[in-house]
């Protein structure tokens, strides 16, 4: 065919090249989020809302206690000992025969080693747990005139017997101030970002920089009370939890307010509690022996 005119569908030549200019692809717009990030907390900031929560918590619970029973620093010391890996409830029940047979570190530290493991069995791991009971029982007997000591230093050279067992016992026998870092408790100070730890050792020590010394063991049991009635593991009953607006995490969990009172635990659900004798003021029904029903 011949060229066509100018005037026709096809230009004379090669088209034009596109100026760099024009090849370039437009600029991304910068989209605003519908919702302003919220003001990053400060420290002073992160201490004011944890006192706040703890003066709450000290409202809800007033009656918070240590949930194992027990009438001597031994007891609870043993008692302690057999919570790991279990509840509080199935030690509560299990002890009593358990006291009964062995009331003193004199008579655990000769108890039958298959004696022992038979009575504890209920609590889970029966076996290190006896070997633990002997050996703290055997070194109290020896070391310690028969006596549980009250210094922290001397309770953790006791088989079986961390910080944590530790400051149990020096809160709830001595009067010694400490802080008691048990699941619930770790669970709960890193929803409401009081501490980024998983130590507990670590926790410990920056939850200790926040509160008077003077809180730390009522503090510890307010907290882990409130983890194992409101602010469970796997299901929180954000929509009945009182400190909800001081929740950093609130809505990882059931936020509609009659589901979440469905999910409320021990006497804040009208369910029986964790002791078989709690103390006086406690508002909830105590806990029934082993093998007797709810």
């Amino acid at each position: 065919m011949g060229e066509q005119t100018p005037s026709g569908s096809a230009p004379e030549g090669p088209p034009p090249e596109k100026s760099k200019v024009s090849a370039k692809k437009p600029a991304a717009k910068t989209v605003k989020p519908a919702v302003k990030a919220a003001k990053a907390e400060s420290h002073l900031g992160m201490v004011r809302r944890a006192r706040r929560i703890n003066r709450e918590l000290a409202e809800l619970y007033p009656y918070a206690h240590p949930e194992l029973d027990f009438r001597n620093p031994f007891e609870l010391l043993v008692a302690t000992v057999l919570s790991a890996q279990t509840t509080d409830l199935r030690v509560n029940q299990t002890t009593p025969a358990l006291f009964a047979a062995y009331p003193t570190p004199e008579d655990m530290a000769q108890a039958v080693p298959e004696e022992l493991e038979q009575i504890i069995r209920p609590t889970g791991f029966f076996r290190a747990k006896a070997k633990s009971l002997l050996g703290l029982s055997t070194a109290l007997r020896d070391n310690f005139g028969g006596e549980v000591p009250g210094r922290i230093e001397d309770l953790v050279t006791l088989p079986g017997v961390g910080r944590k067992t530790a400051n149990v016992v020096l809160g709830n026998a001595f009067g010694v101030p400490g802080i008691t870092v048990d699941t619930h408790f770790g669970r709960l100070v890193r929803r409401w970002k009081l501490t980024e730890q998983e130590d507990p050792e670590k926790v410990e020590a920056e939850i200790c920089a926040i509160f008077p010394k003077s809180e730390w063991t009522m503090l510890s049991h307010r907290v882990v009370f409130h983890g194992r009635r409101i602010c469970h593991s796997r299901k929180p009953a954000c929509g009945a939890c009182p400190i909800a607006p001081l929740c950093p995490s609130y809505g990882e969990g059931e936020t509609d307010p009659e589901k979440a009172k469905l999910l409320l635990k021990y006497e804040m659900g009208g369910h029986p509690g964790q002791r078989l004798a709690p103390p006086a003021d406690y508002p909830g029904r105590p806990a029934a022996p082993l093998g007797a029903g709810a």
